[in-house]
Parts: structure tokens; C-alpha cells; sequence
């Protein structure tokens, strides 16, 4: 039972990851990397919990978060589709600027905590028959409505990809924007479409975190999770469905610690603390040494002029 309650509460500490990689995957398909993931969870997770806070609205709250995702990705957007700046110093700007942004409002919201009312919308919920099942039921079919969210989000945007018209338009806007452009596919509408998509799905993430997990604001929430959902992006070779196990992955390694406290184990917290950047560094370096290509789209990075075509 304890290792089924452990890998019940890995899920549940992926799911901020996996909203986090999905948003990434979304991005990088339409072949723009951005680095931004960290600070556009940050403007989510305070943006919802401001509006949370102060209208005592769950739905209200995760639009906020949706949106001020949104928002972080826009202006990404306009300045590597329109301006054509450069991707990763695009990126890296937008995660300080969410880290300014998160710190300037979340000031005033240091302490507070959201109402019992307001968490009881986040309550775990068990599906009729299904969470009847033994060991599976309480593992999978027990959860809040931000889980079963992320894992439907996952499988909607795997479908999406890889089953209809859209998707493969997106893809070939990854892989070669000249080709899809020569088609009539309108490039700067697909990139800045999925660009904010993604940015929202980010903004989910870090909402989970202020809304669900940890319901209360605290500064710095997310703690580096947006850097390794964009590591997660490779470890789930751009794949949705890969990206549900390698989050449940990572939130394991990160509530391990608890765990090993439990078993009386003398380790030290920091080195528990290092444990999901440790294997993020191991993943890149396995990734990097197998050299068979990593499966991402060819046009990542590369800012597409239409004169140049």
C-alpha cells in the first residue's frame, strides 16, 4: 500500500510537469524553442491565485492562469515570428520578466491561503466503477480535476498531432516552413496560434501548483519546474503520451524525499533536492551520445523569412 500511495502521489506531482512539457512540445512544434517555460508558469501560478484569492472562483481562477500564460507567450511570439529576435535570448527574457512579474504581485500575497470553499472544488474524484478496480482504481481513477485534465490534454494533443489536417500542418511549419508556406498553410498565424496555446497550457501548470498543491503563495513556487519540462520535451522525444510517464517520472524524484525520510534513511535533503536535475543532465547526455537524431522538428530555432523561401 505505501508504494501505491507513493506512486498515487507521483502523479498528481507530475501534473504541474506535464502541463508545463505539453505546452513546450506545442511550441517547439511550430518550431520555436522557448526557454520561457519557468517564467510563464510563474505569471499562471500568481495570476490565478491572485484572482482565486480575491473572487473565491475556481473557474475564474484557472482562466486568469490560462490567460496570463497566454499573455507571456504573445509577446514571445511577437518577438520571434514577427521581429524574428532571437529564439533563446527571447526566451530567456521572458522567464525574467515572469520572475519580475510574479515577484512585483505575488508581494502582497505572501501568507495568504485560499479558502476552504475555494480547495473544496479541487477535492480528489473518484470515476463511477473504474476507481473500484483493485490497485488500478485508487492509482488512476482517484484523482482531482487537474489531473484527469493533464492526462486528457495529453492524449487530445497526441490525436491532434498526429490524426488530423492541423496537426500536420503544424508539423510541416516545424520541420519546414517554406514547404507549408508553398502550400497556403499562413505560417505567422499557426506559430503565434500554437505559441499561445502552449503558453497557456504552461500557465495551467503553474496554477496547479498555487491552486492545488500548494494552496497558498509562496515566492519562487514553481522551483526551476518549467527548466526541466523543457528537458522533459526531449526525454519524451516530442511525444504527448511519452511526456504523461516521463512527468509521473520526474514528480516521483521529486516527492522522494519524503519517502526516504519516512524509511529512516540518513541523506542528506540537498542531494534529495538534486535529484530531479540530476537525471535531467543524465537524460541530455544519453540524448546527446545516442546520435540518431532526436526527433525534434528541423526548423527549431530557425526564424522563417518568407523572401528568403
Amino acid at each position: 500500500m505505501a508504494s501505491l500511495l507513493f506512486l498515487h502521489t507521483a502523479i498528481q506531482a507530475g501534473i504541474p510537469l506535464l502541463f508545463a512539457t505539453l505546452g513546450e512540445i506545442l511550441t517547439e512544434k511550430s518550431g520555436h524553442l522557448n526557454l520561457g517555460v519557468e517564467g510563464t508558469m510563474l505569471v499562471g501560478a500568481v495570476m490565478g491565485f491572485m484572482v482565486g484569492n480575491a473572487t473565491n472562483q475556481p473557474i475564474l481562477a484557472i482562466i486568469a492562469a490560462g490567460l496570463g500564460g497566454a499573455l507571456m507567450s504573445f509577446i514571445y511570439a511577437f518577438l520571434t515570428v514577427s521581429l524574428r529576435t532571437n529564439q533563446v535570448v527571447t526566451g530567456l527574457s521572458i522567464t525574467i520578466l515572469g520572475t519580475g512579474i510574479s515577484g512585483f504581485i505575488g508581494q502582497s500575497l505572501v501568507g495568504e491561503v485560499l479558502s476552504p470553499e475555494f480547495k473544496m472544488f479541487f477535492i480528489e474524484i473518484e470515476i463511477p466503477i473504474l476507481s473500484q478496480i483493485p490497485y488500478i482504481g485508487q492509482l488512476l481513477f482517484h484523482h482531482n480535476i487537474f489531473v484527469y485534465l493533464g492526462i486528457i490534454t495529453a492524449i487530445a494533443m497526441g490525436i491532434y498531432l498526429s490524426h488530423t489536417q492541423k496537426g500536420l500542418n503544424l508539423r510541416t511549419v516545424g520541420e519546414n516552413p517554406a514547404v507549408a508556406d508553398a502550400n497556403g498553410v499562413n505560417i505567422s498565424l499557426y506559430k503565434y496560434a500554437h505559441c499561445m496555446i502552449g503558453g497557456a497550457l504552461c500557465g495551467l501548470g503553474g496554477a496547479y501548483l498555487s491552486l492545488v498543491y500548494i494552496p497558498a503563495w509562496q515566492e519562487n513556487i514553481t522551483a526551476g519546474r518549467g527548466w526541466i519540462a523543457v528537458a522533459l520535451v526531449i526525454f519524451s522525444m516530442w511525444s504527448p503520451y511519452k511526456a504523461i510517464f516521463g512527468a509521473i517520472l520526474f514528480g516521483g524524484l521529486d516527492i522522494i524525499g519524503f519517502r526516504i525520510q519516512g524509511m529512516n534513511i540518513q541523506i542528506s535533503q540537498y542531494l534529495i533536492d538534486m535529484l530531479p536535475y540530476i537525471v535531467t543532465i543524465l537524460v541530455l547526455i544519453y540524448n546527446s551520445m545516442k546520435n540518431q537524431g532526436d526527433g525534434g522538428p528541423k526548423g527549431l530555432s530557425v526564424a522563417y523569412f518568407r523572401e528568403e523561401r
